[in-house]
């Protein structure tokens, strides 16, 4: 853990960058009570599933990250920047679950869904192991559990349609952009609260792909 570095931020970007992916959790909660109701109604089993696991992925993710950046510089920040590392590749891989358990179903989404989580799961190792040392692997790994989609993309639209992958593509956008603004966060001030913007504006596109297009 003592290899682990820390970026630096002033105290007024640390609480923002706090409150703002507080607000992203309460989101997530809003978002699974949502897709579970909906889900149910639709007497969904394997909906229910999904949206279980796709709101959680949020909920957790935006938890880890809100509590990361309330911590002083101490063991529990490091512990937290490692563990906010490692969810991302969570939040990932839920998002993901009902697309390829509701949506694709059959082999095409268990398969994705499969190769999704094992990509997660390196992704997380990775990170564990030494999130510096492996931090060029890990960037590979992200981008392939980010592309993957592209392999079943012809009956995903046939399954949710044109609304559903505008959705579901400007979400992934919003997630790059906020990408790019990482890279940067740390030398430009209140840029990484920018970042934190544009990852929960990407959760909100994809929430309407999942709840209106997918449930």
């Amino acid at each position: 853990m003592s290899r682990v570095v820390i970026p630096e931020y002033k105290l007024s970007e640390e609480l923002i960058n706090s409150i703002t992916h507080g607000i992203g959790a309460g989101l997530g909660v809003a978002a699974l009570v949502l897709c579970v109701v909906k889900a149910a109604v639709n007497g969904s089993a394997i909906g229910v599933v999904g949206s279980c696991l796709y709101g959680a992925g949020m909920i957790i993710a935006y938890v880890i990250s809100c509590i990361y950046h309330a911590l002083a510089r101490n063991r529990a920040k490091v512990v937290f920047r490692v563990l906010d590392h490692c969810d991302i590749f969570f939040m990932i891989a839920c998002t993901y679950t009902p697309f390829c358990l509701i949506s694709l179903k059959g082999a095409v989404g268990w398969v994705l869904f499969g190769v999704v989580w094992g990509l997660a799961a390196l992704g997380i190792v990775f990170n564990a192991v030494n999130l510096e040392k492996f931090s060029k692997p890990s960037t590979v790994v992200y981008v392939l559990i980010g592309w993957c989609v592209i392999f079943a993309i012809k009956p995903l639209y046939e399954a949710i349609g044109t609304g559903g992958l505008m959705f579901l593509v400007l979400g992934g956008v919003l997630y790059t952009i906020g990408a790019v603004l990482y890279g940067i966060g740390s030398k430009v001030r209140y840029m990484h609260s920018v970042f934190h913007l544009f990852v929960i504006a990407g959760s909100v596109m994809q929430f309407f792909a999942v709840y209106l297009y997918v449930l």
